[in-house]
């Protein structure tokens, strides 16, 4: 699973600074933005921050992908197998199942269940795209013939949102209760929102 950077808005806290200073336009140029940002996350001046948006490019798995879609507030585009075929997958590690929280997993698996899990996959896979190609093969389409694959199958999105949005993401999936895999695109995602918007970062305590 990967995470970069495609674009961000030039000069993005700069922006923000200048469009919360909407009511005081003869110090809209005021280039100390520092307290202001401060301010406005302090107090939930969360609308300031939808005047900046980020796109970043994710390369995960189908099953996670399912969980990311699920962020209404953001626009995406995804690979399509419908046009294109598939190649690879993502492997997942193995996890017990938390019993305390049906949603949980924890890291308490033996090594020797780790291993049949990544054996298994790696050999259900190859069955489900040997059975993929010979679909394709066959002239069947690829939307029909991708129903042949497992939710491991790799996909890439491109998703952009407002600096408001961010937040809250990288605030709720980067938090516990969140599947390991999908917390860890959280987590690439706000080292780079953290490059981008250090000032807005200091002021949610993220550095």
């Amino acid at each position: 699973m990967s995470v970069k950077l495609i674009t961000s808005t030039p000069n993005a806290e700069e922006v923000i600074g200048y469009c919360a200073r909407v009511s005081n336009p003869s110090n809209q140029n005021n280039p100390n933005i520092s307290g202001l940002l401060a301010y406005c996350i302090k107090h939930g001046h969360w609308s300031v921050f939808e005047t900046a948006s980020l796109t970043l490019e994710i390369e995960t798995s189908r099953a996670i992908a399912a969980q990311i879609l699920r962020h209404k507030s953001f626009c995406f585009q995804e690979f399509s197998m419908r046009y294109s075929e598939a190649t690879d997958y993502i492997p997942s590690e193995a996890r017990a199942q938390d019993n305390k929280n049906r949603q949980n997993s924890t890291d308490t698996l033996p090594e020797e269940e780790k291993a049949w899990f990544t054996a298994t996959q790696a050999k259900l896979w190859n069955e489900a795209y040997t059975a993929y190609k010979e679909a394709i093969s066959k002239g069947i389409a690829k939307e029909c013939a991708r129903a042949l694959l497992p939710l491991s199958t790799k996909t890439r999105l491109y998703m952009t949102g407002n600096i408001r949005s961010w937040i809250h993401y990288i605030q709720l999936r980067s938090a516990n209760g969140t599947q390991k895999e999908h917390q860890d695109i959280a987590l690439q995602a706000k080292e780079i929102f953290k490059q981008q918007y250090p000032i807005i970062s200091e002021a949610l305590g993220w550095t």
